[in-house]
């Protein structure tokens, strides 16, 4: 089962450094029964495309709560063995955790398939939804327009050996 880690480029360090990202408990997004039934699709491409757009919000909220980290979300996409990673039956179809697991131990690196990053150019959108997104989460319509904004970037695709350039 593929899942997606939302991080920043900081976390990102930590766990090129300690060579897994961790420690557990981890909470990651993945193609859950919940994704499936909210997001109407049996195209597995677009349910995880849906489920690493739910990390990058993700990611998001972390930038949001740490004013050094860098304003670029991150999303790592790592293979675990099915039943790692455990949906919460409780949240059931609850929009604020739909396809999110918990994955209960450190992920080792070696196991990522794939890091997500926002391109340079994406780092004054992200900075300003980080900035909206307490008001947006209000209801305040143009904050929410601002957070849009940053989901607006796609994403890029970067092999794990690439990591070192990412974080120097």
């Amino acid at each position: 089962m593929r899942v997606y880690v939302p991080l920043t480029l900081s976390g990102l360090a930590a766990a090129h450094g300690a060579g897994e990202v961790g420690p557990g408990p981890l909470t990651a997004y993945a193609v859950t029964p919940g994704l499936r039934e909210w997001y109407v699709s049996d195209d597995i491409e677009e349910l995880e495309y849906a489920a690493l757009s739910r990390a990058a919000a993700a990611s998001l909220r972390m930038i949001a709560g740490d004013p050094g980290a860098a304003r670029r979300r991150v999303v790592v996409a790592v293979d675990v063995p099915e039943g790692a990673a455990v949906a919460d039956p409780d949240q059931g179809l609850s929009a604020a955790s739909l396809g999110e697991v918990r994955i209960a131990a450190p992920l080792p690196l070696a196991k990522a398939a794939a890091v997500h990053v926002d391109a340079d150019e994406a780092e004054e959108d992200v900075a300003a939804a980080a900035a909206a997104l307490g008001a947006a989460d209000l209801g305040d319509d143009d904050a929410r327009f601002t957070v849009d904004g940053a989901e607006d970037h796609e994403l890029l695709w970067f092999g794990v050996q690439e990591i070192p350039q990412l974080i120097g």
